[in-house]
């Protein structure tokens, strides 16, 4: 799991990086020189859906994400066990939905050889974001719930982040 955390935190490094580097030349450009680059909207509208999903993803991983836990704390190890099993089940198959329609989208895009308006590059390209993220939520969304059920927060321990 080592590659995964160092692929999505330099993925989301760079991202924003890109991000602020391209609206930062475009607030620039329009305020001195009257001119828009339009090609930056297009490439930060893309890019912020990857580190929408990464994000998700690393949130996963660094047990983030908020979260009513009143019954869970309440609960007995059996129960915490079919929670735990339950909201990994939903994330799983929340994420594997969202999986199967972006590369459902991905394949119309390549079919229809649709490209994107400014740069007039392929969209699928731009689109893996979405795939590749909630691939990478699934991969955590097993994770968490494997080690919730063999030594976390199931067996009564209190948990924080933890880097795998």
């Amino acid at each position: 799991m080592k590659i995964l955390n160092y692929f999505e935190e330099i993925v989301l490094c760079v991202a924003f990086i890109v991000i602020t580097v391209l609206t930062f030349l475009n607030v620039v450009s329009r305020n001195l020189m009257g001119l828009s680059i339009s090609f930056t909207e297009e490439i930060t509208i893309n890019v912020l859906v990857l580190i929408t999903f990464l994000g998700a993803s690393m949130g996963v991983r660094r047990y983030a994400h908020l979260g009513f836990t009143l019954i869970f704390d309440k609960a007995g190890k059996g129960l915490k066990q079919g929670i735990v099993i339950f909201s990994g089940l939903v994330s799983f198959i929340l994420f594997g939905v969202l999986t199967w329609y972006g590369i459902d989208m991905l394949l119309f895009q390549m079919d229809m050889n649709q490209k994107t308006p400014a740069l007039g590059l392929q969209q699928w390209i731009l689109s893996l974001a979405l795939p590749i993220g909630t691939l990478c939520c699934i991969i955590r969304t097993i994770q968490v719930v494997v080690e919730e059920l063999k030594d976390g927060v199931v067996s009564g321990d209190v948990k924080g982040e933890r880097q795998s």
